[in-house]
């Protein structure tokens, strides 16, 4: 019950404890951006550098892995490659056309 009596003073007083809350908060704005800005910066900056490295190792193994499978691969490559120019040579030449 006591509560119900004190509810007008408590509303007014929080009421004005807040505009001044505010006032304060309006004033500590900038302060508080200029406190922030730098974190925010380094934070892009490792996020950059991070991501630029997973780029760089992402690389790197996808270069490791194609000779890993490509490097078994290379005496078939060869052996085909000889077959294609055997084949080649062999190959009859087809001369011109004769002119009408």
């Amino acid at each position: 019950m006591f509560w119900l009596l004190t509810l007008p003073f408590t509303l007014v007083f929080g009421l004005a404890l807040a505009v001044i809350a505010a006032g304060f908060g309006i004033v500590a704005l900038p302060f508080l951006l200029l406190l922030w800005l730098p974190f925010a910066l380094l934070r892009g900056a490792f996020r950059l550098v991070g991501a630029l490295l997973m780029i760089v190792l992402a690389l790197v193994g996808v270069l490791l892995l194609g000779v890993v499978l490509f490097v078994p691969l290379v005496p078939l490559l060869m052996l085909g490659g000889a077959i294609w120019l055997l084949a080649r040579l062999l190959r009859p030449r087809q001369g011109m056309l004769p002119a009408r």
